[in-house]
């Protein structure tokens, strides 16, 4: 038997259960993709290993209490940012519990009284808020985490009481150790998120992942040469109901992407001829592509020239710039609010959300944006990036993705074989996975 000495985690939704009883199992469906494109990249880049998603919950581990606090911490000023741009009813409110101790460890779940406890605790959490137990307040390092105490409770099932601590509220003196790190003024902290980036700072860097510029203009030139090979080849398929293979997913990332798509709603079947267009056609309507493409780069709207705004921005700066591309955003057509989302998510360096606002823009988005973006992800240069857009671009089925994926399938990419999947999960192999992609394709 293997034990070890583990901070838990637990997270959960407010209010699930009601909720998705006046819910569609779309938006069910939609709602458990979002929120765990929102926690599941942060509990990887504070070092956690995530050892069950079931539903609306969470259990993961880390091996610094520290991290397990911060990583909490980091979960709920995203969800500030993310929450801004919607309506009360469909913002996502979760609660945050952590302790820590000897807990019995196998392959894919852990056992214990500490994890019975930080489940209890959990229990008492309030939604928007980090609460962490005792044992997690003298073993975690209190120059890093601001605290205060809740007060001592009695929980089922457990002797004694147990003392409760939580996460003050931002402003603080700790500060993350950022360059531009600066308290902020009473004016500025009305507009930052409840615990003032204290965490999420820590970590942008790791998940920006990179190169946002050259990944739009890639996606202008994937666009346009999709465009034009759809012409010549005379007819293309677009935005087939979601499915996966009936068979056993054989990682965990399938597992959970075939769990995040399965259930997305059916799009229209669009069929273009071009039998009866020649070369010179082609020719005019790639062009247009490429004179639409230059627009939406150097032109895009209030919220696309917002959204670019953001790009490069630090601090403050940054949250007012998310704030005013949030708002323009809101003002936009529903049925381009996905894509514009995917890409202040993009410009954000929060990829997994981008994918997620993507796929479900293909089936509403007229022009292709939504499926041209995705389909340039595929030369990403990070692995799980590209590991994702593959999964997002099978699961949806999309024809006009093939070429990409024969590139990837035979070239791979640059960090294939080495850890950290899409999500975080297992090793990263982009070549591996648009292999896989490409026979799904050939089931059809």
């Amino acid at each position: 038997m293997k034990t070890a000495n583990l901070a838990i985690v637990f997270t959960d939704i407010k209010g699930f259960t009601e909720r998705t009883s006046r819910q569609t199992l779309e938006e069910n469906q939609r709602l458990l993709q979002v929120h765990e494109a929102l926690l599941a990249p942060l509990f990887k880049a504070f070092g956690g290993r995530i050892i069950k998603s079931i539903g609306d919950a969470f259990l993961v581990t880390f091996e610094s209490p520290t991290q397990a606090v911060l990583s909490g911490i980091a979960i709920q000023d995203r969800l500030w940012h993310h929450n801004r741009q919607l309506l009360e009813d469909e913002q996502i409110h979760v609660r945050v519990a952590v302790n820590v101790g000897e807990v019995r460890v196998e392959a894919n779940d852990i056992f214990g009284e500490p994890v019975n406890i930080a489940a209890r605790v959990e229990g008492i959490t309030e939604a928007d808020e980090v609460f962490f137990t005792e044992a997690v307040y003298l073993s975690m390092n209190k120059a890093e985490v601001p605290s205060q105490e809740v007060g001592a409770f009695e929980l089922k099932g457990i002797p004694g009481k147990i003392r409760v601590f939580r996460v003050p509220r931002a402003p603080y003196r700790v500060l993350a150790p950022t360059p531009d790190a600066v308290l902020p003024s009473p004016e500025e902290a009305d507009s930052l998120p409840p615990f003032g980036n204290l965490a999420l700072a820590r970590v942008e860097s790791s998940l920006d992942l990179g190169q946002r510029a050259a990944a739009g203009a890639a996606a202008v030139g994937q666009g346009a040469v999709a465009v034009g090979q759809r012409a010549a080849a005379g007819a293309v398929l677009v935005g087939q109901r979601a499915t996966v293979l009936g068979k056993q997913a054989r990682t965990a990332t399938d597992a959970l992407w075939a769990r995040t798509y399965a259930k997305l709603p059916p799009a229209i079947t669009t069929k273009v001829s071009s039998t009866a267009a020649g070369w010179g056609v082609c020719a005019v309507l790639l062009a247009v592509v490429l004179l639409g493409g230059w627009l939406l780069v150097n032109s895009g709207g209030p919220a696309m020239r917002a959204i670019r705004d953001v790009e490069g921005a630090t601090g403050a700066e940054k949250v007012t710039r998310v704030n005013e591309a949030k708002r323009l955003i809101r003002q936009e057509d529903a049925d381009q609010r996905n894509y514009l989302n995917g890409r202040l998510e993009e410009a954000q360096g929060n990829m997994g959300a981008a994918v997620v606002h993507y796929a479900l823009a293909v089936r509403k988005d007229a022009n292709g944006r939504a499926e041209s973006r995705l389909i340039s992800l595929l030369k990403h240069e990070q692995c799980a990036v590209r590991t994702g857009a593959v999964e997002a671009v099978a699961s949806l089925r999309l024809e006009s993705a093939r070429g990409a994926l024969e590139s990837l399938a035979d070239d791979g990419g640059p960090n294939d074989g080495e850890s950290g999947g899409f999500l975080g999960l297992g090793t990263c192999d982009s070549k591996k996975a648009a292999q896989s992609a490409l026979k799904r394709l050939a089931a059809d």
